[in-house]
């Protein structure tokens, strides 16, 4: 039994609390209560005396200033609010402003989780207030991407046990082995479609953060909502809290997480999979898991033994390289040729290098009907160690061993862009300033217009800037990164470059498999993703050098990726919302939460 505000529906009295039933294959069975039009008539709470007090403290159906005179009066909040009434609208100028105002990014960070905040104690008006949140977001999104995912979120787990105020997920640690699926049943929303867990090994380029890796999940979701139209009540961070090796973080008094060294293992693997089985059982087969920011061993480790069991995605692995290829395939109407033309270098061979080294080839077999082994030969990869030749295949770790070529053995990446020759210049290193001067100099030796792709994050470890890759190339350069860069001026020119981010990917993908009821994630959802991001790429974006569209546009993008994705899925046999819609576009768009505030009655 629910007792939290629902849309009535024909024949539902305002006291009704039997369990809902849902049209298989509509929109409310995907999205239910939160796909909600502006004009819906809503109770706020099934319970019509609940206090006025208790609904201002829930970020949910909150709207501060913009009750109505009649909603003040239905639901007790006079004399709780100031007589005034304003609009969303006019909320979101006044706190678009107010964000503005702050100099250093995580203050700006810090105060949009305020907004966001699911459980409180505290209001001021428009204070944990859910829509205005993502209304914001929505309409600011090129704005405050960066504030809410990265570069500032890595700063923001950094101090998380200094600026943590309230839960924002769940966290579930060695202290709860046994108990996962009772844990999972306190999480107080039931029809769960998303979840995103770390379990803090590797956050972004910043190394094991432990149990303040949890704002990666909650900045993940945050798009999913915003980006992706995946209703807030459906998503659910999870931190998986096995210890930490973070000498720093077990010494610091504030620290919020198990203080112990991290468990390996038979004890690691058994924590996972009853977490894995628990999620299952609790919210059924459909619901995805995405693995986020876990160390090389673990992820794909992870990825390989529950693929084929539960519905599961690697951000770190299959969304990086999704938008990788996409800005690759979008590139060549620069750089000319075809993907099977052009020989790809990349620094880092980690999960997000192999995984886009894979992709490209797996694309590039699809194209030339040739062998993925072929086709991964146009394909080097440096590791710390140098190039990764076949003499170094006994001592390399398994998802390294594609890549290991003939080759006599080359220390340098400067070396290795000298002999390989390559077209394309990809990095996914973690380490900042290695696209060195020499190194684009050297590229740009060999190319009319080398593409750089410096993906690493946050902006701190990018391989190079902006600046850097277009002076050293002297303007010839296609470039794009992982973290967003100002337009550039050089000879008088002004440069726009790209920003792969997974953003672009992995909320439309998700909504994708939401949508079609989705049991398996397929590698050629990944290109169908890809596919449909690079063909969104317009004259007018390729005019300023830019290889992905404008973020503006970022509910479109996601609503074609979605309908892409969702089209394999059922052409694999995947799907199990049936029947299958006519118009996936149109469809998505249907499904998508639209934060605007609702009438109560």
């Amino acid at each position: 039994m629910e007792s939290i505000l629902k849309p009535l529906r024909d024949g539902e009295s305002v006291l009704d609390l039997s369990p809902r039933s849902t049209v298989s294959g509509g929109v409310e069975d995907v999205y239910g209560e939160d796909h909600a039009t502006e004009d819906q008539l809503v109770t706020p709470w099934t319970f019509s005396v609940a206090s006025g007090y208790s609904l201002l403290r829930d970020p949910q159906y909150n709207k501060g200033l913009a009750f109505t005179e009649k909603e003040r009066d239905a639901h007790y909040l006079r004399g709780l609010l100031p007589p005034t009434i304003i609009s969303q609208k006019l909320q979101e100028k006044q706190l678009i402003h107010n964000i503005r105002q702050y100099q250093v990014p995580l203050q700006k960070y810090i105060a949009m989780m305020e907004l966001q905040a699911r459980f409180s104690i505290h209001h001021i008006f428009h204070e944990m207030n859910e829509r205005l949140f993502y209304k914001l977001l929505v309409d600011n999104v090129e704005e405050l991407l960066p504030i809410v995912y990265t570069p500032v979120v890595g700063e923001a787990c950094q101090k998380y046990g200094s600026i943590f105020k309230r839960p924002q997920g769940l966290f579930i640690s060695l202290k709860e082995k046994g108990k996962i699926l009772e844990v999972l049943k306190n999480w107080p929303e039931k029809s769960i479609q998303v979840i995103v867990v770390t379990d803090g090994e590797r956050i972004l380029g910043l190394g094991d953060l432990g149990c303040q890796g949890m704002g990666i999940p909650v900045g993940k979701l945050a798009l999913y909502t915003a980006l992706g139209g995946v209703r807030p009540s459906a998503c659910l961070p999870i931190t998986i809290d096995v210890g930490t090796n973070n000498e720093k973080l077990l010494n610091d008094e504030f620290y919020i997480g198990l203080r112990q060294k991290r468990a390996t293992g038979q004890e690691y693997s058994e924590l996972l999979h009853e977490f894995m089985t628990a999620v299952k059982q609790n919210y059924g087969e459909k619901v995805l898991i995405q693995f986020e920011d876990f160390a090389n061993h673990n992820a794909f480790e992870l990825l390989a033994k529950y693929g084929t069991t539960h519905l599961v995605f690697n951000d770190d692995i299959q969304g990086t390289a999704s938008v990788v290829l996409a800005g690759v395939v979008a590139a060549l109407k620069l750089i000319g040729g075809t993907l099977a033309d052009h020989t790809f270098l990349f620094l880092g061979a980690g999960e997000a290098g192999t995984g886009i080294a894979e992709l490209i080839a797996l694309e590039t077999s699809k194209q030339t009907k040739k062998p993925i082994e072929e086709t991964r030969k146009k394909i080097w990869l440096v590791d710390s160690k140098g190039l990764i030749v076949s003499s170094r295949k006994h001592s390399l770790q398994h998802f390294k061993k594609p890549w290991a070529h003939e080759h006599e053995p080359v220390d340098t990446l400067l070396e290795a862009v000298k002999v390989i020759k390559p077209t394309v210049l990809v990095g996914s290193s973690g380490v900042g300033k290695t696209f060195t001067k020499e190194v684009i100099e050297a590229l740009s030796s060999i190319n009319e217009k080398p593409l750089i792709l410096a993906l690493s994050n946050p902006t701190s470890q990018s391989e190079c800037t902006a600046e850097e890759a277009y002076q050293w190339s002297e303007g010839r350069a296609i470039f794009a990164s992982g973290s967003p860069f100002d337009p550039i001026e050089y000879k008088g020119k002004v440069y726009y470059s790209g920003q792969a981010n997974n953003a672009y990917i992995f909320p439309g993908f998700g909504l994708g498999l939401v949508i079609s009821g989705a049991i398996r994630v397929h590698d050629d959802m990944l290109l169908a993703a890809s596919e449909a991001l690079a063909k969104l790429v317009t004259e007018e974006n390729y005019e300023k050098g830019l290889i992905y569209p404008p973020f503006s546009d970022i509910r479109t993008i996601s609503a074609n990726i979605a309908a892409d994705v969702a089209a394999k899925a059922y052409e694999l046999g995947l799907a199990t919302r049936l029947p299958r819609p006519q118009n996936l576009v149109k469809y998505a768009e249907s499904c998508m939460y639209t934060p605007v505030y609702r009438n109560y009655r």
